[in-house]
């Protein structure tokens, strides 16, 4: 757990607040660096005092972030952020608790434990980076490495079908799922904002370059010279448009999306976006959507409210103190069917 945090004013918080002397240490040109700027931007925005967020890690590169934010915070083990976030949030309700992890760390030997957060709606927000590679470890194919991929643990070429982040979040149940990209900071903080303003888990995969192992794995969505077509940023309320000076939408075709050219269809009738009442459906149809059928859909997918498992928890605790008739410890621990064995 990192050095303990003075009680501070959420009034002037900057980026400057919550970096830490440590010397960061990614490759030059790492995408986490923009996401770390972007995160640091944010809860100094949010109205939160420095002392009230967590920030949990498992194993990866991404996971080096704790040290790297002037928060609380614990580097934990492959896999388990999900389940110490748990803890923490459920001991404190009233903390801001973050899980940063990987698509490694986070779908393959934490898959379980990140279902299983998910599903029980705990009030954690969840960055998964995804740059389809295990960079810490060198270079090996991860769960959302694409079908053909050359690495050194499949020198001809991945077999596996890969796992689409936002698919699993959606069939784990979590009540808001989103995504971004670590080229766009700006959009960062908007899908950093709208998940802490959420009350529930939060899961959120940022699209993220590994210059060393992985380079330019989503060039043909997110570059310079491709994003402008290949990029569909959501916005609430509004049609799904995107392209040159958005000319080109979407629309439904029976039970499917179509891409429409505007300029030969002016009036074609779009879909509009609204993460909540589009339903679930709609949130797997863009999940659904990629390169190069579709444009890759970035902003808040799916967004509803269930109670917490934080608030259930304390809710039980509550009650059971003031049911009538408390009974000794030693009591409760017999039970009602106990017996010596002679």
């Amino acid at each position: 757990m990192s050095q303990a945090i003075s009680p501070s004013s959420t009034e002037n918080l900057t980026r400057k607040d919550f970096v830490t002397s440590n010397d960061v240490r990614w490759c030059p040109g790492c995408g986490d660096y923009a996401i770390l700027n972007a995160m640091q931007r944010t809860f100094a925005e949010l109205g939160v005092p420095r002392e009230k967020f967590v920030v949990v890690s498992g194993i990866g590169c991404s996971s080096r972030f704790p040290y790297y934010m002037n928060t609380y915070g614990f580097h934990t083990i492959h896999g388990r952020a999900p389940t110490v976030a748990t803890g923490v949030k459920v001991a404190n309700p009233d903390l801001s608790v973050w899980v940063i992890t990987g698509d490694g760390d986070g779908l393959s030997i934490g898959g379980n434990h990140l279902m299983h957060m998910l599903r029980r709606n705990v009030n954690v927000k969840v960055l998964l980076f995804n740059n389809r590679i295990y960079g810490l470890t060198k270079g090996q194919y991860s769960p959302t490495s694409p079908t053909g991929l050359k690495t050194k643990s499949t020198p001809m070429g991945s077999i596996d079908h890969p796992i689409n982040p936002l698919l699993f979040a959606l069939g784990a149940e979590s009540t808001f799922v989103a995504r971004t990209v670590d080229t766009n900071v700006k959009h960062m903080s908007e899908v950093f904002k709208a998940a802490h303003e959420h009350e529930g888990a939060a899961f959120i995969e940022v699209l993220q370059n590994c210059v060393i192992f992985n380079d330019g794995t989503w060039d043909p969505v997110a570059s310079k010279e491709n994003r402008d077509n290949q990029l569909l940023y959501l916005n609430d309320g509004e049609p799904l448009r995107f392209g040159p000076e958005q000319s080109k939408g979407l629309r439904m075709k029976g039970f499917d999306p179509e891409v429409v050219d505007l300029n030969e269809e002016p009036e074609a009738e779009l879909i509009h976006h609204d993460p909540e009442a589009n339903g679930i459906n709609y949130a797997q149809l863009l999940a659904h959507m990629s390169y190069p059928q579709f444009p890759t859909p970035m902003g808040v997918i799916w967004r509803t409210q269930r109670a917490t498992y934080e608030s259930l928890i304390h809710g039980q605790v509550a009650e059971a103190q003031n049911r009538p008739g408390r009974k000794p410890l030693q009591d409760l621990l017999n039970g009602s069917e106990t017996w010596q064995v002679s």
